[in-house]
């Protein structure tokens, strides 16, 4: 069996003082981990397992894998590495490019298949009795889709570091909300970490709001590189006060 990664304490930090500050992850909790296979997600695996070792609270992992039946994307692979962690895995199948084809209506691709995905989980999570359901967002997520819904929705709002389903049924956590992908790209490129990369064509066919935001704030970021620090004191209220659950 192979042991988990230790990471490296400045995301320990990061991941340990939003879970406090959040009431994430509570004594006895079930979490179940949206695992992509991307860095991020593979970063906090690991991040959480440590954790599972260390924190005062005990909670049980597992994580929960959707493949889209994309001919771009393979996370088949996790299957062998989750196996060796002995970490209890769900991989689901479902041919949500096809679906997409026939189903969508006035909405991108990436929000059809978004949905899709967190539905899915949602009922990975329900039929094997996970109350908790952790994503790996990082801050600069929080800061693109805070200047996304300035920009161009004119609200003032930002990704939830923790909230309720809409069926009130699951908590969903996103123990990286404060730190940097830097960060998450950093860990896994020194701890060689088996990162799935995901080649959608439908999402890279053109530059989307999201990749503008991101090079908008590297942008600004290479002129004042104290910006993702102010961004976020700035965007903590927004991300729900401590112990707030908000449906979604």
């Amino acid at each position: 069996m192979t042991e988990p990664i230790k990471p490296p304490k400045s995301l320990l930090s990061a991941a340990g003082r939003a879970i406090g500050d959040f009431d994430m992850i509570r004594n006895g909790d079930r979490v179940l981990l949206g695992l992509s296979g991307g860095k991020d997600s593979l970063s906090l695996l690991h991040v959480l397992l440590h954790l599972q070792k260390k924190a005062p609270v005990r909670f049980e992992l597992a994580a929960a894998t959707v493949d889209p039946q994309s001919p771009d994307y393979d996370p088949s692979p996790l299957k062998a590495y989750l196996a060796e962690l002995g970490i209890p895995y769900f991989y689901q199948s479902q041919p949500i490019l096809e679906q997409a084809k026939t189903s969508m209506q006035g909405d991108s691709f990436c929000a059809f298949c978004s949905r899709l995905r967190r539905g899915i989980l949602y009922r990975a999570a329900r039929d094997n009795g996970y109350n908790v359901l952790a994503l790996a967002q990082h801050l600069d997520d929080a800061a693109e889709t805070f200047l996304m819904s300035a920009f161009f929705g004119g609200k003032l709002r930002t990704m939830q570091a923790h909230y309720l389903n809409d069926q009130g049924d699951i908590r969903v956590i996103r123990p990286f909300i404060t730190a940097r992908e830097r960060q998450t790209a950093a860990f896994a490129k020194n701890a060689n970490l088996p990162v799935i990369f995901e080649n959608c064509p439908a999402c890279f066919a053109m530059p989307s709001q999201r990749q503008r935001m991101k090079e908008l704030l590297a942008q600004v970021e290479g002129e004042h590189s104290k910006i993702f620090s102010s961004l976020k004191t700035a965007l903590y209220p927004l991300m729900g006060r401590a112990g707030e659950q908000q449906p979604r």
